[in-house]
Order: C-alpha cells, then structure tokens, then sequence
C-alpha cells in the first residue's frame, strides 16, 4: 500500500480528507472524500505492480476463499448475467461482437452470446478463471494489451461487471475503451457496488461511486447514459446495492466542470441507517440465498 493519490482521479483536486478506515483480512484501507466533487478513493492503495502480483495470487484467495472457481461464485454469475441480460434486451436490438473485461469464467459472454449470437471475447487475469473459461471455447485475453496486440476489430458491446471499481484510471480507461475498442453506434455495460448501500471498502476496491460520481465519470469519458438502475439483485430484493448503467458514446464530446456532490457522509450514513431497518423488518426480502 505505498501509493498516495495526491489528487482526486475525477476532479485533479488536491482536497480531501479520510471518509473510512478500516481492517481488511489483515489488511489497512483507508478512503478519502474528495472535498470538491465528493468522489471517494483508496490512498494510500497499491502500486500497479502490486496490485498485478495480488491479482494473481491472493485476489479469488481473499474474496472467494479458493484460487479456483467455486460452485457458489458460478451460481452468483449465473445470476448477475440473467440480470444483465435482462437489463439490456429491451433496448439493445443487436450484437455482433461483445467484450466482457474481468470475464471470470465467461458466463456473462456465454449468456449474451446464446440470446444474440455474437462473437464472444474476454479479458481475465486470473489464470484459474481464465484457463476455465478458454476450456467452455471462449477467446479469453489475460489483459487488454495483449487483446489489443492481437489486433481484435471492434467490439459494439462493451461490458464491465464489478470491475471499474478496481481500475487505477477509470476516466482514462473508459475513455480509450471509447475512442479505441468500441464502435461509434456501440454500448456500454456497466454495474457498480453502490456506495450508499453497499460496504464497498475492500483491499481491491479503488473507488466507491455514488450514483452521482459514476454519473460524472462516464461524462468526463464521453458517454451518455441511456438506462439507470440501483438495485439489490441477486443478492437482495429491496437494497439498492448496485448501480447498473447502459450507455452509448456520446456523439460530441465536450468537457465540462465536474458537477460537486454535496453531503456525502449524510447520505451514506442514511443508506446504511435505511439498510438495518430493512434488515430487520424484512430479512428474507433484504438478504436472498445465493
């Protein structure tokens, strides 16, 4: 954990303070608030290069208590790519070629390519993930540089699942995603934990976006916002622990000040207040079986 982030990775400001610290397996992460535009960011985090090394040996150790897939993980994605698919059906009418980055076993590829048809391509570091999706006959990349050594053309779907919040630059990255992986007309697939329900902190965690501030990223990288939800599934029925968002690049570009999010503390402490009441008059409805 030897990286500061001197400056707000949405805003460029310098000013911040400490929003949560905690113990994590061991481990001390600390989040600040950016007292600008309210985003909030692990500092100190990992190097890039740590953060590698973790990937590949401790990351499915940590979370998943197994370097291999387990049954309870390949339920949940099964799950989460049902959501998904359900999510974008209604407006997407066509896909020919889709990208998943953190694809895990592939089985949000699968599930999408079984409903449209497409031409499936992943990009997994876990090896264990990744050797197991390459077995179901996906095309699975340990990285996007090595997708984009390969010379892959476009893709008009784009997903992120449970990944931008581990990126270094989320600005940055979508915005290449943008300009250089995506075609003018495509989509983009995006959920979140949701930082005013969900408890987000963890060692892997870089960010904890708000509705608000992952609204403010995908301006800052040039997208448009076609479909929102917060929502709990499948996890839960009636927590909005997850922000879901299908967008298409937006047709001019043009930087704008970062709109500030005021009040940050109060709104996840009221979250939190609202998720213990729930948890306590329906605990069935608030926390499903997965």
């Amino acid at each position: 954990m030897s990286e500061i982030v001197s400056a707000c990775p949405l805003c460029t400001s310098p000013r911040s303070r400490l929003f949560d610290q905690r113990q994590f397996h061991g481990l001390e992460v600390m989040n600040r608030l950016c007292l600008h535009c309210g985003l909030v960011y692990q500092s100190p985090r990992m190097t890039e290069a740590e953060s590698a090394a973790f990937y590949a040996n401790e990351y499915r150790l940590l979370q998943e208590g197994s370097r291999d897939p387990t049954l309870r993980n390949m339920t949940a994605q099964k799950e989460r790519a049902s959501l998904m698919l359900e999510f974008i059906r209604p407006v997407v009418p066509a896909v020919i070629r889709h990208l998943d980055i953190g694809c895990s076993l592939g089985i949000l590829l699968q599930t999408v390519s079984r409903a449209y048809q497409d031409q499936a391509v992943g990009v997994e570091p876990g090896e264990a993930h990744r050797l197991a999706a390459a077995k179901a006959g996906l095309m699975v990349f340990p990285s996007l540089e090595e997708l984009e050594k390969s010379g892959q053309a476009r893709f008009d779907l784009v997903s992120l699942s449970h990944v931008l919040e581990h990126l270094y630059n989320p600005v940055e990255y979508l915005t290449h995603l943008r300009e250089s992986l995506m075609t003018p007309d495509g989509w983009l697939l995006l959920e979140v934990p949701n930082l005013y329900s969900h408890d987000s902190f963890e060692v892997a965690h870089l960010f904890a976006f708000s509705p608000h501030t992952l609204r403010e990223v995908l301006a800052r990288s040039g997208f448009e916002i076609v479909r929102f939800k917060q929502h709990g599934r499948p996890n839960s029925a009636i927590l909005p622990l997850y922000l879901t968002l299908l967008c298409h690049p937006a047709a001019h570009v043009e930087l704008q000040p970062v709109r500030p999010e005021r009040f940050v503390t109060l709104k996840r402490r009221s979250g939190f207040l609202w998720r213990w009441i729930l948890s306590k008059l329906l605990p069935a409805r608030a926390w499903l079986n997965v």
